[in-house]
């Protein structure tokens, strides 16, 4: 046999090896079993691979994004067997691994029960022990049609081999290049258990799948369109040990208590009634309150940063949206247009850009003008597919704040640099304070303007965002057409990652719009244009801060601050004069004379998540005082009235937690 060069990389270290011809990945990297698949010239490999002369050859770690995946993806193949298995009758769909696990699509006669999904996670372990192999083989187009000819959905999928969309998870099962089906081996006899349309890669065996658990299904349209059948969807994840399973499902069940639509109905601050339809909330008056509080103080930190507020109408004709691009570019999420005016189309609005350039180009504009800010909480309505659609993060109806922001060019880095800070430091001011940011690039497949331009701004955008001292990651490609962005990315309380602001430059809709400022020298000049929405939209900051306190919101931003709970009815009257006082210096504060018993009123306001409790007895009547319950349950005694008020003042004016 002759002998094979390779260089085995390791982090930036690199070691060359002289092996054997047929030397497989899995040799290389005997004794090491958190490697469960390589990367050889850039491409993910199974460890059952032989190696060539020359090839530079990694390993990859079960523990890594890509072994995450890889994990994930094997075993939604052992959960599409145990299916087939248990139910002779299900039709394959797709299988991708998708963030933190995975899921398969099935077209069977019924929807999956709770009790199903038992049995087929029992299957699943069944199979796991088996250690059955995963077996890469190489086919034809006929040779595939053939085999999967009773596969009416994978038929359909090599016929997309060269086109098959990631945004449906088709490619990982067709290519541009050749065409794949991983046999699913038994272990001692060689013989074919089950076997699946797949790039792979895949796992050498089912035994290195260390701990996994079905979690839900649903019903999804076959590659999600609403013109294709629906089939049956169920979700699982997957881990490299047991102990990273149990944290996912704690964490998991943290996430579900801190849910903004469960918590948005137990403290009734918002609803989305059918009657009114999907994606089209209401807020209730606790809600409203929490929202107005929002945008208030939003509003009063804009105008100190010298924006200029600016309204604008719902709808309008569509000739507005043709000029942007719109109608070109986002048609399938717009609503579908009105008829009115003798046949003119109207429709309603998607984004509030295309208005505020006609404020722009109203008049004629000077560079003594410029930067020029306008602001606007602005309702727009977007039509997102059912399936999509989620509580007050993914609606049909929101409201941006919505800033453009028109400069010179020299202009340009320092006001991107204003409003990076001013961005983060509102961010702050409501509680989030764990960022990063990401800084999308051109896609050199679909821009407009000139490289240089790009490259210009480009540049700008990562000498602002490095300014912050926060980490900066890289999104190449990820740009809108009409020019690079930042986005600032934000975790909450249990880590959970939240895009948030967004400022872009466009270098697309002062051309089209034909925007010109006189500049110094009376020249007409192109402004540039910042698209800024801080929140992103009410409605998603309202439920990520709702999720992210657990709807205990610090007293600033909590619709009711106060509760005044009497030992007795006898307390009643001093509560009510203390309540009036406060509500005088600007508090929400409510008595709660009910004739329920003062524990039960204490547990009452504790599930309503109040910051302060004040509790007033025979003691505190005679002395002029209050006590003080938290949330926590503690208590502070005996506090005279004045300080009581001015603490709760203070509390609010600061914006703290308690």
């Amino acid at each position: 046999m002759s002998d094979v060069r390779v260089i085995i990389q390791r982090d930036s270290e690199q070691e060359e090896r002289v092996v054997t011809t047929g030397t497989t990945a899995a040799e290389l990297f005997a004794g090491r079993r958190s490697i469960i698949a390589a990367r050889v010239a850039g491409e993910l490999k199974d460890l059952a691979y032989e190696v060539k002369d020359g090839e530079t050859v990694e390993g990859v770690e079960i523990s890594s994004e890509d072994g995450l995946n890889i994990l994930r993806h094997s075993t939604a193949h052992v959960m599409a067997q145990a299916v087939q298995e248990l139910f002779p009758e299900a039709k394959l769909g797709i299988g991708p691994p998708v963030k933190d696990g995975f899921y398969y699509d099935f077209d069977v006669e019924k929807p999956f029960h709770p009790d199903d999904l038992k049995a087929i996670e029992k299957k699943m372990q069944e199979i796991q022990k088996r250690g059955q192999r995963f077996s890469r083989r190489v086919v034809t187009d006929d040779a595939a049609r053939e085999e999967l000819a009773d596969e009416p959905y994978k038929l359909e999928l090599i016929g997309l081999k060269g086109s098959a969309s990631h945004d449906d998870g088709a490619d990982v099962e067709v290519g541009s290049g050749e065409l794949t089906i991983y046999d699913n081996l038994d272990a001692k006899t060689g013989e074919l258990c089950w076997k699946d349309l797949c790039r792979g890669p895949h796992l050498p065996t089912t035994r290195n799948i260390p701990a996994f658990k079905l979690m839900r299904n649903a019903a999804a349209y076959w590659r999600g369109s609403e013109k294709n059948p629906m089939l049956q969807r169920i979700y699982g994840t997957a881990w490299p040990t047991k102990e990273e399973l149990k944290a996912h499902l704690e964490f998991l069940a943290e996430a579900e208590k801190r849910d903004h639509r469960k918590l948005g109905s137990e403290l009734d601050l918002f609803s989305i009634p059918e009657q009114i339809g999907s994606g089209l909330a209401v807020f209730h008056p606790k809600g409203g309150i929490i929202r107005r509080v929002m945008e208030d103080y939003s509003r009063r930190r804009h105008e100190e940063e010298g924006y200029e507020f600016v309204y604008t109408p719902h709808a309008t004709k569509g000739k507005l949206f043709e000029t942007s691009g719109h109608l070109d570019w986002y048609a399938d999420g717009m609503y579908p247009p009105m008829q009115l005016d003798e046949g003119v189309d109207y429709y309603l609005k998607p984004m509030n850009c295309p208005m505020h350039n006609l404020i722009f180009d109203a008049r004629g504009r000077s560079y003594r003008e410029l930067p020029l800010r306008l602001f606007e909480f602005g309702t727009v309505y977007r039509y997102e597919k059912s399936g999509v659609v989620h509580g007050l993060t993914r609606a049909r109806g929101f409201t941006q704040d919505d800033a453009h922001i028109y400069c010179t060019r020299e202009q340009m880095s320092e006001e991107l640099d204003k409003t990076l800070t001013f961005v983060l430091n509102l961010l702050r001011d409501y509680g989030l304070t764990d960022f990063y940011l990401e800084l999308s690039t051109k896609d050199p497949e679909k821009f407009v303007g000139t490289d240089e331009a790009w490259e210009e701004a480009t540049e700008t955008l990562r000498q602002v965002a490095e300014k912050q001292n926060l980490e900066l990651v890289a999104d190449p490609g990820g740009a809108a057409f009409y020019g690079p962005k930042i986005s600032v990315q934000a975790k909450d309380a249990i880590g959970r990652t939240w895009q948030m602001s967004t400022i872009q430059l466009d270098f697309n809709l002062p051309e089209r719009f034909d925007l010109e400022y006189t500049a110094a020298d009376g020249t007409k000049t192109r402004p540039v244009m910042i698209h800024r929405a801080l929140f992103g939209s009410i409605e998603r900051f309202f439920a990520v801060l709702l999720e992210h306190y657990a709807g205990a919101f610090p007293a600033w931003l909590a619709p009711v601050q106060a509760v005044g709970i009497p030992v007795g009815d006898a307390h009643v009257q001093y509560l009510e004069e203390f309540a009036a006082e406060a509500r005088r210096k600007g508090l929400r504060v409510d008595v709660d004379s009910s004739s329920d018993r003062m524990q039960k009123k204490i547990r009452t306001q504790q599930k309503q998540k109040v910051p302060f409790m004040i509790i007033v007895g025979d003691e505190d009547m005679h002395g002029g005082t209050v006590s003080f319950r938290y949330r926590d349950g503690s208590q502070e005694n005996g506090i005279p009235r004045d300080q009581a008020l001015a603490k709760l003042v203070d509390v609010v004016e600061r914006r703290v937690q308690v």
